[in-house]
């Protein structure tokens, strides 16, 4: 689709710029003036403000063809659309929250699936209820009963790494392991496994590849990115929208393996300050265009489908509202060609907008609200507006004609309903052995050593011990983004057909003759000749991931001691890392005999034996190929230093090196991340655990117990949970009080209320109150629920929607007390943990 050279006229603060928007060019030809990096002091500012200059960006050339059949189609379809049918097609919806006949009734364009949506209100559901919900929500987006077109809508998915919404599906190692395997030719085959495998339950469109350029990994997501290093990033993405998609003149997907891929997020989400998810990124434009930007370039000459726009900000200004990204960079100047669909509600923190209403994004150039659990009001706004003409009917059909042309490449129009598509219900191919080989090599060429001392390859004739507590947990080595949004609430029992890390060990072992047993803690009753310690990160997504430090919470570095101990006994150790990013692991590092870094390899566990497990005859069956991704700390924050730079890593033939014992830091201080306010006994770091009554000035600070507060009213012990004394008990013997952690600067929950986060709040209770509130205030602002405190023998995790609190008139974008436990009556209870997360035992009703 190529573009005639015109002239733009830009004022930034009264300045004019003018110049050649883009002429046409081969390929990934770009066209760039000899000073285009050279800002003028307007563009400067313009930069400064959040407003791009396109005319210094690459111009390139959208190459999927327009087919003329289609074209036809989408004229015809578009004249005979009512506004209604339009603005429906302009809306996306998340399975919790529509149903058949709402697609029918608002001629909705598209439904997702979220991290814990699923058919049936289940996100566990077995594939085959998968495609029958999509039969029904497209036969119902095709009902022309009612006289009307009949647009067949399109089913998004998250398939980062793998089918992984799908029980029994191959599960691909993350982003960040693969980017460390540096092979092309593997990525692309990746690509082409995970399109079959989603067209078997009926979907057509995945939410990949991510093409963040993660620069600070105390970023949440920084695992969904394949590197640091931009140039690696954009090598990959080219080669995973090929096999998602086929090649970029591919028409008709549908009628082959295929679905339409989407890259995201749209800009610089990997770049914010100080890593934090949603944030803002106040770096150059130069810095914008290079980095962030580069991977957009091999995504359009691959003929990329769809992009999403980020969550974040560029200068304060919200991607999803910057019309000179969204549109005159990447719509104008990239030529892409095909529609742009904004991230979960990411509309409503545009300024000026609300979940609700955000006509801003439209103009911006969005083209699909996605809406999950606001479509309804965001259509009636949309629709009222267009009504109205505040919005340009111009831009409406703009955005229905770029949708309506990826529905026609897709072949949507012509391809029926799901179950009667190429691939459809042919379930033996999800996680099929030939789709697990593929995941088995990617988990063999991801693995990174950074240290060994002799001991590997491990001989498989001997005695082997595998410790820690990550070594047969195959959702803690698949990460988030598996099964459930946080990759949390599952078992070993949901993945038929995977291989955990431990069951890989043992298998490579016993065929080699020897044996293996598994003990999380190290102990053993035979002495083993090799022991493997696995450790690591717990699984999490998005913002949930977000660290203050590099660094592992302080309850997962007990393998630490297990790797000291066993070392002490004079037993070889290899410690075995499952994380999303580099993290400061010097104790593991000076204690074990090696040190290889796993990632997050997927349901293939078998991978990492192949690697680790020599033959019989004493060699490697496979050498260490993976190189590091990212640059390793030396210390907790990358700016202190750096231990093994990006690209380093040893194999098999690498020179025994002396080892030098590295610093170690003391990390139990460490807030596990900002989403824990309070746990072992103590509120998080600049927090305060308050006991308050009903009179001004009657509060007490606890720092120590046993304590006093209400004039001897409220008495204030230790309990024991998870760890002596993790718990404080609160023994109230009349009237009210409230139990709260305060912040003094504001917390701002506004991210996290836009999803389905929960407050957390893990309680025992001997003595129930007569009444009880659970909230949190704010300057001007109090949200409440009430909540039922029922005498139990144990500690439950409680959970309350953070929804509950904003609909309930909390100002969540500024909370002073983000945690408030009102109470009435005599009461006796203990507080073992307040965080924030989607793990509850129990949920509270909002009230």
């Amino acid at each position: 689709m190529a573009r005639l050279c015109g002239w733009i006229t830009i004022s930034f603060a009264g300045a004019l710029l003018a110049g050649c928007a883009s002429s046409q060019q081969p390929d990934l030809a770009v066209t760039q003036s000899a000073d285009a990096t050279i800002e003028q002091p307007a563009v400067a500012l313009a930069s400064a403000q959040g407003m791009a200059n396109p005319d210094i960006w690459p111009a390139y050339d959208y190459p999927v063809p327009l087919q003329p059949d289609d074209e036809a189609r989408i004229a015809g379809l578009l004249a005979a659309m009512t506004i209604e049918e339009k603005v429906g097609q302009l809306v996306q919806a998340d399975l919790c929250c529509v149903t058949p006949e709402d697609v029918k009734t608002y001629n909705l364009g598209s439904i997702l699936v979220g991290g814990n949506s699923g058919p049936n209100g289940n996100d566990l559901s077995p594939a085959p209820d998968w495609l029958a919900a999509a039969d029904e929500f497209y036969l119902s987006s095709v009902d022309t009963s009612d006289g009307g077109v009949g647009i067949p809508l399109v089913w998004g998915t998250d398939a980062v790494h793998g089918h992984s919404n799908i029980i029994g599906a191959t599960l691909f190692p993350h982003n960040i392991g693969l980017g460390a395997m540096r092979d092309v030719a593997l990525i692309e085959k990746i690509g082409a496994i995970t399109a079959k495998e989603i067209r078997v339950t009926g979907q057509e469109w995945t939410f990949a590849p991510t093409v963040a350029v993660p620069q600070d990994f105390r970023w949440g997501r920084a695992y969904e990115g394949y590197s640091s290093d931009p140039d690696l990033v954009a090598s990959y993405v080219g080669a995973m929208v090929r096999g998602l998609q086929g090649p970029p003149g591919n028409d008709d997907l549908l009628s082959g393996p295929y679905v339409i891929a989407s890259t995201k997020h749209f800009l610089a989400d990997g770049g914010t300050d100080n890593g934090v998810d949603q944030g803002d990124s106040s770096i150059s434009e130069e810095d914008l265009r290079d980095i962030h930007g580069k991977p957009y370039g091999p995504a359009i000459a691959e003929g990329v489908s769809t992009v999403m726009i980020s969550f974040s900000s560029w200068h304060g200004k919200k991607m999803t509202g910057n019309k000179s990204l969204v549109t005159g960079v990447l719509k104008d100047r990239m030529d892409f060609g095909g529609f742009v669909v904004s991230d979960w509600n990411a509309h409503g923190q545009v300024a000026g907008c609300t979940n609700e209403s955000c006509p801003q994004a439209l103009m911006a150039g969005i083209d699909m609200y996605m809406a999950p659990d606001t479509w309804k009001p965001v259509y009636e706004d949309l629709l009222a507006r267009a009504k109205a003409g505040t919005i340009p009917m111009a831009r409406i059909d703009d955005a229905v004609t770029k949708i309506l042309r990826v529905k026609g490449r897709l072949g949507l129009f012509d391809a029926g309903k799901p179950s009667d598509r190429p691939l459809s219900g042919q379930y033996e191919l999800l996680g099929a052995p030939e789709h697990r080989a593929v995941a088995r090599e990617a988990v063999r060429k991801s693995l990174v050593l950074l240290k060994n001392e002799g001991i590997l390859p491990i001989a498989p004739g001997g005695r082997l011990l595998v410790a820690g507590d990550g070594a047969d947990d195959i959702a803690r080595q698949s990460g988030g983004w598996t099964l459930t949004w946080q990759g949390t609430g599952v078992d070993n029992s949901h993945f038929p057909g995977a291989t955990s890390i431990w069951d890989g060990l043992k298998q490579a072992v016993e065929a080699g003759g020897g044996s293996a047993v598994h003990s999380p803690d190290g102990s053993f009753t035979q002495r083993p000749d090799a022991a493997v310690v696995v450790f690591g990160e717990t699984p999490y997504a998005e913002f949930q991931g977000d660290r203050a430090a590099l660094a592992l919470d302080p309850e997962l570095t007990k393998p630490y001691d297990t790797i000291r101990e066993l070392k002490a006994k004079g037993i070889p150790v290899v410690a075995l890392m499952v994380t999303g990013r580099p993290l400061y692991t010097n104790p593991a590092l000076n204690a074990a005999d090696a040190f290889a870094v796993a990632w997050l390899p997927g349901s293939e566990g078998g991978g990492i034996a192949d690697v680790l497990i020599g033959d019989t005859s004493g060699n490697a069956r496979y050498d260490f190929a993976g190189k590091l991704p990212a640059d390793w700390p030396r210390t907790t924050l990358l700016s202190e230093g750096v231990l093994y730079p990006y690209g380093y890593g040893l194999d098999y033939s690498s020179p025994a090196q002396g080892w030098a014992a590295l610093p170690e830091l003391d990390t139990e201080a460490l807030a596990g991340d900002s989403r824990l306010w309070f746990s072992a006994g103590a509120p998080a770091a600049r927090w305060s655990l308050l006991v308050t009554g009903e009179t001004t000035g009657e509060q007490t600070r606890i720092t120590t117990v046993p304590a006093e507060a209400l004039g001897g009213r409220a008495r204030i012990t230790a309990e024991n949970y998870l760890v002596q004394e993790g718990a404080r008990r609160f023994t109230i013997a009349s009237g009210n009080a409230s139990v709260q952690l305060r912040n003094f600067e504001p917390v701002n929950i506004d991210r996290e209320t836009n999803a389905d986060i929960m407050l957390l709040v893990t309680a025992k209770v001997w003595e129930s109150p007569t009444s009880a509130r659970l909230g949190a205030i704010g300057e001007g602002s109090r949200g409440f629920t009430a909540f039922d405190m029922p005498q139990n023998d144990e500690f439950v995790r409680y959970g309350i929607p953070l929804k509950c609190l904003r609909s309930n008139g909390a100002d969540v974008t500024s909370l002073t007390q983000p945690f408030v436990l009102e109470t009435s009556g005599p009461t006796d209870f203990a507080l073992g943990e307040v965080r924030l997360g989607t793990d509850a035992q129990q949920i509270l009703p909002c009230s």
